[in-house]
């Protein structure tokens, strides 16, 4: 066996690993920390979303709240307007930031750079104050409750806390594997050689437009599931969670646990979950704690945590 085949059986284990850690986690996690492994798992799908724009092909984007938004309201206006359940939801909200992404980039990636970053940033905006506006359908700040029928999925309850532990497991474990066997792929391999030099992939024969466009809307697709995922697990789609700040937590996530890297969007959002909560129980300050912590990342470990573990000795980690 060569080297690489060790190296991408040995990832494939290492990701089923967490996968069981995370199952067997559910028979002993208290109540507390059960609910919150649940929302960190389906925050790791938004951040898993985001890495596939940023840290594998280069796309420094501020607007993917607009993404996670359209997937939040696809399955929350389902449920609360046409009484769908749970199923349905989950496939609208797919679709939903799958085509918003793709919309979406058919005009931002006309730009590049910095003037990419800030195209993002106002089309998040636009579609946060467009949630505003459309108050008497989205409600606005107040938010829409997803109701009891809402949140069955066939014969599942999604608002018991094991179902919902369950339901984000599986949707998790689905995007992890799907993200390990992308960046395995060609694709995901044309994807980093475009990150690294772009002109260089040009002169390859790849079309630097139509190859971030498709990482685009796959980010998309996984960030409008995780917001579908969100508001039916735990009941809630408001306008709050369509703003700028999150653009910039998955941003946060992925540079904390390292971009480029499979597992560290979930690392990422582990880690800066629990920091801020228990910051929070510390001191009122938590905000200056997270930013102290962020400081001392880029300082120390610039490539985030699980990129620092490639470069200094773990090279088969994807």
């Amino acid at each position: 066996m060569s080297g690489g085949e060790r190296g991408t059986d040995r990832a494939l284990w290492l990701h089923l690993g967490v996968l069981a850690a995370l199952l067997g986690y559910h028979f002993i996690a208290p109540a507390y920390h059960h609910t919150s492994m649940a929302r960190i798992m389906v925050l790791a799908i938004y951040a898993m979303g985001y890495n596939i724009a940023f840290g594998y092909t280069g796309l420094l984007s501020l607007g993917h709240a607009l993404f996670f938004g359209a997937g939040l309201y696809g399955a929350g206006l389902l449920a609360y307007h046409a009484g769908q359940g749970a199923a349905a939801g989950l496939v609208a909200g797919l679709a939903a930031g799958g085509l918003v992404a793709f919309a979406f980039g058919l005009f931002a990636l006309r730009t590049a750079g910095v003037a990419f970053m800030i195209v993002t940033l106002m089309f998040a905006q636009a579609g946060y104050l467009a949630v505003l506006y459309f108050g008497a359908w989205t409600r606005g700040d107040e938010g829409i409750v997803i109701p009891a029928a809402g949140r069955m999925l066939g014969p599942l309850d999604l608002s018991h806390d094991a179902t919902r532990y369950l339901v984000a497991l599986a949707l998790f474990g689905l995007a992890l594997l799907a993200n390990l066997w992308l960046v395995r792929s060609a694709r995901g391999r044309v994807m980093v050689a475009m990150r690294e030099n772009e002109a260089r992939s040009r002169m390859l024969g790849y079309d630097p437009y139509a190859v971030k466009l498709g990482a685009l809307t796959v980010s998309g697709l996984y960030s409008g599931l995780a917001g579908a995922a969100y508001a039916l697990l735990f009941g809630y789609a408001g306008a709050s969670l369509a703003s700028v700040q999150y653009s910039i937590l998955p941003l946060l996530y992925v540079l904390l646990g390292g971009a480029g890297t499979v597992l560290g969007p979930f690392l990422g959002a582990l880690v800066m979950f629990y920091l801020i909560d228990i910051a929070s129980g510390l001191t009122d300050a938590h905000q200056f704690v997270t930013g102290a912590a962020l400081v001392l990342l880029v300082l120390f470990a610039p490539k985030g945590i699980l990129g620092s573990l490639r470069e200094r000795g773990a090279r088969w980690l994807p």
